[in-house]
């Protein structure tokens, strides 16, 4: 039986997300990334294509190297103006039952305490629909508006990250047991005190001592999708991820990637087969191959060069107006976003990249490839990312929106239904059922949040006080001035 091929849309509360200056399209809806109506009818498109689920990316900053300056992404719009990607998501939910929704927020600016009760609102209020696509932000833009004086280093960003997700996991999991709410009207009691427990968390970056305030949601903690290639990101992925997001160049580079990732899921006492992998394309298709052509070429009359560079120096950290537009590029290592770069070099090893080439390549697709061709020849080639790549699925941009997803639904999730490789009818209640199998609604017991289940009952609870004892703080009563 073919494998079924993951099918999410990627999208971001923005005009210019990964091509740059196709707004300008006529065709194209971009603009109205802040109008509630463009999310749901969205949704329900989606829905209507059997999709798993709409991925929103997320950014904190500005794009503000490329010439060093934020003028060239204010002039093509690209990610910036940006909204919050939370605050869509319940609409979406209200006019869907199935599709389900990946939300991302950086862990780096905020609070693990009130992240938890965020995602686990909209756990609840989307039963059980929703992801959070992990990231520490790469912008030094968005470290400086949040009052640090420069970008934290790549690699502590993740030790960070592997508390913060600590704390949450404990939150989600530990603090409530599963039978805390009885929800007894005779007696009136909603909550039994003794079956919710303060977690006492005292790390290095936080202190958590108390109960989390929310009750368990459907999935307790939310599906867990996370991009990293570097080799400190892979190892985070593969501990925490259960979907991971890769940006390859070609189906060979995503093999290595995918392969070095369910390896490290391994070693971490995972299944291989945890972690779903989506490579992120763009899909140009119409009825026939030089239609689809056509079309490309159209989009591409209106891509932007100053926008794409834009795009890449906010990614990568490197001033591309710096070099000349012939010039071979390396990867290097600096604090920004190590998986652009390295989808060009050091995963490619064989493609030497050079400024023209991420203009002429990537203006439409931004860090990922672009795809041309009839349903059949779109379809041939997922199903050789798939089969070369080693991957699950992928993230679907656009070219326009949201004409580019409904080509997708149009020709080619047909085509895939056809082959046997898409849903025809969804499975399970849950994103996590949709992407583990019917039945596994939480996280399986080799996922780092499992240890949890159960820790703190028999120990400390809010009977007690909120608070383990070691937190406690005497009160001094004092004349009121």
């Amino acid at each position: 039986m073919s494998k079924r091929i993951i099918l999410n849309a990627f999208d971001m509360t923005c005009v210019s997300h990964q091509s740059a200056g196709t707004w300008r399209h006529p065709e194209s809806q971009a603009h109205r990334y802040k109008d509630l109506e463009y999310w749901t009818n969205l949704a329900q498109l989606l829905e209507r294509g059997r999709f798993d689920s709409i991925f929103i990316a997320d950014v904190l900053g500005t794009y503000d190297v490329y010439r060093g300056s934020v003028a060239a992404a204010l002039i093509d719009a690209d990610q910036t103006p940006v909204n919050d990607p939370f605050l869509q998501v319940p609409a979406m939910a209200a006019v869907t039952k199935h599709l389900g929704f990946g939300v991302t927020s950086a862990l780096t600016y905020e609070q693990p305490f009130a992240l938890a009760r965020k995602f686990a609102t909209l756990d609840h209020l989307t039963k059980g629909r929703v992801a959070w696509n992990v990231v520490t932000s790469y912008l030094k833009s968005a470290a400086l508006n949040h009052g640090l004086k420069n970008q934290i280093a790549h690699d502590e960003r993740y030790e960070l990250a592997e508390e913060f997700l600590d704390v949450t996991y404990k939150l989600w999991e530990g603090s409530w047991e599963e039978d805390a709410v009885v929800f007894d009207r005779e007696r009136g009691i909603y909550t039994d005190p003794s079956k919710v427990h303060p977690i006492g968390h005292e790390g290095k970056y936080y202190s958590v001592p108390g109960i989390a305030i929310t009750e368990p949601s459907p999935q307790r903690t939310p599906v867990i999708f996370q991009a990293g290639a570097s080799p400190r990101g892979q190892l985070f992925a593969a501990k925490h991820g259960e979907g991971v997001f890769i940006s390859p160049a070609s189906p060979e580079g995503a093999r290595r990637v995918s392969d070095s990732i369910r390896n490290y899921a391994e070693d971490n006492g995972r299944h291989r087969d945890d972690v779903k992998i989506f490579a992120l394309v763009t899909v140009i298709v119409d009825e026939t191959d030089a239609k689809a052509q056509a079309k490309y070429e159209d989009y591409l009359s209106y891509a932007s060069s100053e926008g794409v560079l834009a795009l890449y120096g906010g990614w990568s950290g490197i001033d591309y107006s710096q070099y000349e537009r012939d010039q071979a590029l390396e990867a290097v290592d600096n604090d920004s976003l190590r998986s652009a770069l390295a989808s060009l070099t050091s995963i490619d090893s064989d493609i030497k990249w050079t400024v023209e080439d991420i203009v002429r390549r990537r203006a439409i697709g931004g860090m990922g490839p672009v795809i041309v061709g009839s349903p059949t020849t779109v379809a041939d080639e997922l199903e050789r990312w798939v089969e070369v790549g080693g991957i699950d699925g992928f993230n679907f941009a656009y070219a326009i929106t949201p004409g580019s997803f409904e080509d997708l639904v149009e020709y080619v999730v047909p085509e895939l239904q056809r082959r046997g490789r898409a849903q025809s009818e969804y499975a399970g209640s849950t994103l996590r059922e949709a992407l583990q199998g019917v039945g596994q609604a939480r996280v399986k017991n080799s996922h780092p949040a499992a240890q949890y289940r159960g820790a703190f009952a028999g120990g400390p609870s809010a009977l007690d006080g909120t608070l383990p004892s070691k937190f406690e703080q005497p009160v001094t009563v004092g004349a009121s001035s």
